[in-house]
């Protein structure tokens, strides 16, 4: 065997391993959730888990599909056709569908490159080196803290590739430290924001978020697809996936759910600290909010999903956060106001990609 085709061996042989480590971690997760909801609501309907099997089977041609398709079947009590399983969404229809666009989203700095405008927060960049302001022009480090404390009294830093919570750091004008930030690599510096006091009654340390779904159709429509609230506990500083409460939101009236429910998808009716209830709660500038990810998304098409994280600030401005063009989870969403793909055809695509 010569010297190309034992790379190729050795290639193959890593994405095997990666499909399967992939596909075994999602199954772990969906059982537990299954063995939860189960142990909460009683044994899950017999017919309906057959039929999420049988689905996984005959629509997306494997068995490894079934798991999440049984959460979503226990969770609702019935089974709907055209339920996207979330490792299918992503070991199919990310590379299928975003490529190597979606990766972008990864490279904070990329984004007012990318979308213009003033619904990013952004302040500077640290990339390569380098201290950038929010227009990409080089700052000398001496200057750094005059750029960055000259709208906002604290800051965010978040690193490339940050999410769930991970690679968030916060910084006033006392502990502010550009060493730390070049030590921490590539990010980006936003303005810390105050929220919509809507908002912060549920948890006011965090800065709760908005989490889009938007998608391009094969005629290039832009759509919205689900939406839901993401709430910290009382005692962090921010969103941490381990700790949220996520409600779903109305897509047409921007209206909470009665419910919302914990990170072990326990349902609950109210915070679980503040106690703020949900039920009547309407998301301040909900429509400015949908208009938002929409125009942005126009904007970068090639992505034909993505997850945007969106809040609402003390003036009713719209903040977007970050946007995710890879594996935005669509598990929650699907469980809860799915089947939220059903006509775009995805069990259609190569199920062989990952």
């Amino acid at each position: 065997m010569n010297k190309i085709n034992m790379e190729r061996v050795v290639r193959r042989s890593l994405k095997a391993v990666g499909q399967y480590k992939f596909h075994r971690g999602h199954a772990a997760e969906a059982t537990q959730v299954l063995r939860f909801l189960e142990k909460k609501n009683g044994r899950a309907d017999p017919v309906n888990l057959k039929l999420a099997d049988t689905y996984a089977h005959d629509v997306f041609g494997d068995a490894k599909y079934a798991p999440w398709l049984r959460v979503y079947a226990a969770f609702t009590g019935t089974f709907k056709e055209g339920w996207i399983p979330d490792n299918y969404y992503g070991s199919v229809v990310v590379p299928s569908m975003k490529g190597g666009y979606g990766k972008i989203s990864d490279l904070k700095p990329m984004s007012r490159a990318i979308f213009g405008g003033e619904a990013f927060p952004d302040l500077a960049y640290f990339a390569n080196g380098l201290f950038f302001t929010d227009r990409h022009v080089v700052v000398p480090e001496e200057e750094l803290e005059r750029v960055v404390f000259r709208q906002s009294e604290k800051v965010v830093f978040k690193l490339d590739g940050s999410a769930q919570g991970k690679g968030i750091h916060f910084f006033d004008r006392t502990s502010f430290d550009r060493k730390l930030i070049k030590s921490l690599g590539n990010g980006v510096i936003q303005k810390f924001i105050v929220q919509h006091p809507v908002l912060a009654a549920f948890a006011s340390k965090s800065v709760a978020t908005l989490r889009f779904t938007t998608v391009v159709d094969d005629f290039g429509r832009i759509s919205l697809r689900a939406c839901f609230l993401r709430i910290g506990r009382a005692r962090d500083t921010h969103i941490k996936v381990e700790d949220e409460v996520c409600v779903p939101v109305n897509l047409m009236t921007g209206e909470l759910a009665r419910e919302g429910f914990l990170s072990d998808w326990g349902a609950t009716e109210e915070h679980p600290d503040s106690k703020v209830k949900f039920a009547g709660v309407k998301i301040p500038a909900f429509d400015d909010c949908v208009d938002t990810v929409l125009q942005l998304h126009g904007k970068i098409p090639f992505a034909r999903c993505i997850g945007w994280d969106i809040t609402v600030d003390a003036d009713s401005k719209v903040q977007v956060m970050e946007w995710n063009g890879e594996h935005n989870d669509v598990k929650f969403s699907e469980a809860t106001q799915g089947p939220c793909f059903s006509d775009l055809r995805w069990e259609l695509l190569n199920a062989g990609a990952l």
